[in-house]
């Protein structure tokens, strides 16, 4: 099995990082990626796009005979992904899938990948004891809350297809990690308190997994209790670590509704553990 298929996450002593500096940093003001020569017989490369709703970062750490022309299709193929993915699920989008399943026009099994978003936004209801609603919000289906995570993976695939196994892709606080960084070992991250900044981060190494926020953006009543139908104020934000970020996401947009209560998600054996949930 390669590296990249094994969900790895350790917290090292914080001394470990003494001489470190982190490849990537989540929630800070900080430039959230620090750049690294590459190791022999790699191909370090990064890349920014910005879609009409989010900003996405991509950092390739690829290997040599792919070729820069391999890694160029690659990014490509990603951005393309990326932007396609705005236009088509986006339920800010009049003429989206999700817009016109939300008027009746469509089923869900109209197209594969809105049935895996369907699906996803289902099985994420159950596991969260229905604080993840992609149903029960103003306007009807949205699946919002996991929809950055589900277009992040479906990039990630598109990298690891394309002879790509060693990379980060980044958008907000979110983050997907695989493989090796450029200096050759684990992707050092540093999570930064959400309403602490100077307090010193939680330092993650990983060779496989994701990191998923949610309430980071400022935006007061952006999540709503699906059970009330007001505006959650429980928290102040809530982050969330395990294998697979479409999941990651949709626990912290959760764990933000619920509270405290939501915690109880994260026992027994759970592969997510929640890193930060703080009352207002």
């Amino acid at each position: 099995m390669r590296i990249d298929e094994q969900p790895r996450t350790r917290w090292p002593d914080l001394s470990a990082f003494r001489h470190r500096r982190p490849d990537l940093r989540l929630g800070s003001r900080r430039r959230r990626f620090d750049p690294a020569a590459a190791t022999q017989g790699r191909i370090a490369v990064q890349h920014t796009v910005r879609t009409a709703t989010a900003e996405y970062t991509l950092l390739l750490n690829a290997p040599e005979w792919l070729g820069r022309r391999g890694v160029g299709e690659a990014l490509r193929d990603s951005v393309a992904e990326l932007r396609a993915i705005d236009l088509t699920y986006s339920p800010n989008r009049p003429e989206s899938l999700v817009s016109r399943l939300r008027r009746g026009e469509i089923s869900p099994g109209s197209y594969a990948p809105l049935a895996d978003l369907v699906d996803r936004c289902t099985a994420m209801r159950a596991a969260t004891d229905g604080w993840f609603d992609a149903w029960a919000v103003p306007g009807g289906f949205d699946p919002g809350g996991l929809l950055g995570g589900w277009a992040v993976e479906r990039v990630a695939a598109r990298l690891r297809a394309a002879g790509v196994h060693d990379y980060a892709v980044l958008t907000g606080a979110d983050l997907v990690v695989r493989g090796r960084a450029p200096h050759g070992g684990p992707w050092r991250v540093a999570v930064h308190h959400p309403t602490a900044p100077d307090r010193a981060p939680l330092m993650l190494e990983m060779t496989s997994g994701a990191v998923g926020t949610s309430g980071v953006s400022g935006r007061r009543g952006h999540v709503v209790d699906p059970h009330t139908g007001e505006p959650a104020n429980h928290l102040v934000a809530a982050t969330v670590v395990g294998p697979d970020l479409t999941v990651a996401d949709a626990y912290a947009t959760a764990l933000y509704a619920a509270g405290p209560t939501g915690l109880a998600w994260f026992r027994g054996g759970s592969e997510y553990r929640a890193l930060f949930a703080h009352r207002r």
